[in-house]
């Protein structure tokens, strides 16, 4: 019972931390997203069309920089025992990158290319996420960094529910699951767009510090 209990707050605590992040980068970083980075896609081309400047190649790069992560990320797991080995350092770097974001500013060399620095550690830091869900599925509910297959599985949970009533339990628990995995998502959202808009990318200290006392509650247990 506690290691379902574990794994319904891991699963919420992630989405949280997807949500935000792939916010504060799109806000306060040039319309950069750090867990969708395919959107990034959509975004370079609308830019391109619209004659934005060469600033617009930049988001291309989120896809390479995402690829190594979850290179990274494999390679730590196949080196650590504990599966939340991986999201302790995908911590570190976030809080790094919200540090970074002080140091720069207060030695004045706060600008549009150290902004893309910080979203690309950011980037690695979600790749390190999307490893994890990958590598070890059954550590959460679902994908916690990309909404879509979720909102599928949601879909096709309450039509089931609709046309067979509350009988089902195994759907009512399916479609539980997904609920929290998307509100979790969207709660992280709302929260990431309030602190890029008014507090910027400093703010990615917080869902740093957030999952690393993630990873020692879980070294401990």
């Amino acid at each position: 019972m506690e290691i379902q209990k574990n794994i319904w707050y891991v699963t919420l605590l992630l989405t949280m931390i997807a949500g935000y992040c792939d916010t504060v980068t799109f806000v306060a970083a040039d319309s950069i997203f750090s867990a969708h980075v395919t959107g990034n896609f959509i975004v370079f081309a609308y830019q391109i069309i619209k004659g934005s400047d060469v600033h617009a190649w930049v988001k291309l790069l989120t896809f390479p920089v995402f690829i190594l992560a979850v290179i990274v990320g494999g390679r730590i797991a196949l080196k650590n025992i504990n599966h939340y080995r991986i999201l302790f350092w995908e911590g570190v770097i976030l809080v790094l990158s919200g540090i970074a974001v002080y140091v720069f500013g207060f030695l004045e060399i706060y600008s549009g290319w150290t902004i893309y620095v910080i979203a690309m550690a950011t980037v690695f830091a979600m790749g390190l996420q999307n490893a994890f869900g990958k590598l070890y599925a059954k550590e959460t509910h679902g994908p916690t960094t990309m909404m879509t297959g979720n909102v599928t599985q949601a879909s096709l949970d309450l039509g089931n529910l609709l046309k067979n009533g509350i009988k089902d339990a195994e759907t009512i628990l399916s479609f539980k699951k997904q609920v929290v995995t998307i509100m979790g998502f969207l709660t992280g959202c709302f929260l990431g767009a309030i602190a890029g808009m008014f507090f910027g990318l400093g703010t990615l200290i917080l869902p740093g510090i957030a999952i690393i006392i993630c990873y020692f509650y879980h070294r401990e247990n």
